[in-house]
């Protein structure tokens, strides 16, 4: 059976356009200054291992939708962690214990960025604590282990998980490393950003003279797509069209930027995309994105095994990806708004369309992975 005949089905779950787009280059970078940014590559480009992660033509996948390019970011090839967190939580750390005398580091976790802190912490001679909710595979918690972690499982959910980190760590004076904002709350996720913005400027020097027409970006808390917001601002001439993609039904993004204030949402599911279940857009994104996306759409979790395969298997691409749950959304979202004829001319998908996708990991939970292939 070929790949059209099995995406031309495909559908989105919902879309919404910002009424308050209006994306001002200088207001962003006031909330993660240039300097902030500029300081995270200079670093982790100096980590021993780095290397830009591959930008990758879908052509395969192109040949079916017709736009001129489709650009794919092959996070799972990010250091030795699978995942674009790799950049942020191990930074974050880095730098936050510059001279504060703390000893232990804590966190909260779906998996990745709980990850990236227990390197970030091992790297530098430190213990860490990582809280994780029931929902969390033993998989991902064995790898935190290898990283020499603590890891605490939580009864209840990410939320449950965040609220009892906060509560030992302020028992123990363990230094917290969370990737969410709140109140009081706020240099560590600017740190975590700062570090992911990296995949920006490493793709602004990937696609050489192409201009980027449209960028999908995952959406949980909004961290990944807050930072690839600040990334244009700081490194792209061009501004894109900026769609945001989320869970059916984790849509906290989108729910916030229908009311034009945060929304907390209550997830009555649990979507395969664990790191994308989130019920609360983070204080720090939301400054940024409240503005500046275009689009916001929904998926179900309908198309992750197919889209895991389609990549595992070479039909979206001449080469073999490695794309785990999180990295399947901009894909399957794509697809769905190229199958609604009226939506696509409407947010202006053409022939003339680059298109840039985040694949932001990898078989990150090698178990999950292969069961979504074999499924």
């Amino acid at each position: 059976m070929s790949t059209n005949l099995e995406v031309s089905n495909w559908k989105y779950s919902s879309f919404l356009i910002n009424q308050n787009n209006n994306f001002n280059r200088n207001e962003i970078l006031k909330v993660l200054s240039p300097e902030n940014i500029d300081d995270a590559y200079n670093v982790i480009s100096s980590w021993k291992g780095y290397s830009p992660t591959p930008l990758i033509i879908l052509n395969k996948l192109n040949e079916k939708l017709k736009f001129n390019k489709i650009f794919y970011k092959d996070e799972s090839k990010r250091f030795h962690l699978k995942s674009f967190k790799a950049l942020g939580g191990a930074y974050a750390v880095e730098k936050i214990i510059k001279g504060n005398g703390k000893k232990v580091i804590s966190t909260a976790t779906a998996g990745n960025h709980g990850r990236s802190v227990a390197w970030g912490s091992q790297k530098n001679g430190l213990k860490c604590k990582i809280f994780i909710s029931e929902f969390v595979s033993e998989t991902r918690a064995e790898v935190m282990r290898n990283f020499g972690a603590d890891v605490i499982r939580v009864k209840g959910n990410y939320e449950d998980s965040l609220n009892e980190c906060i509560n030992q760590s302020n028992e123990n004076n363990w230094q917290i490393v969370q990737d969410v904002a709140w109140e009081n709350y706020k240099l560590v996720p600017k740190l975590t950003m700062a570090g992911y913005s990296v995949m920006m400027k490493e793709i602004s020097e990937q696609i050489k003279n192409e201009k980027i027409s449209h960028i999908i970006l995952q959406a949980g808390v909004g961290g990944m797509a807050a930072a690839m917001v600040v990334g244009i601002a700081r490194y792209l001439d061009h501004v894109p069209k900026i769609i945001v993609v989320e869970p059916d039904n984790a849509a906290c993004v989108l729910e916030s930027i229908r009311s034009g204030k945060i929304e907390k949402i209550s997830i009555e599911k649990e979507s395969i995309m664990g790191g994308m279940s989130c019920g609360e857009v983070s204080l720090v994104p939301w400054e940024i994105l409240k503005n500046s996306v275009d689009y916001c759409v929904t998926v179900s979790d309908d198309y992750i095994s197919k889209t895991v395969k389609f990549l595992a298997n070479r039909q979206f691409s001449d080469e073999k990806i490695i794309g785990g749950e999180c990295s399947t959304p901009g894909i399957s979202s794509l697809i769905g708004l190229n199958n609604n004829t009226e939506l696509k001319k409407k947010i202006s998908l053409s022939e003339d369309s680059n298109i840039l996708l985040f694949g932001c990991e990898g078989d990150a939970d090698e178990e999950l992975y292969q069961k979504l292939l074999t499924e």
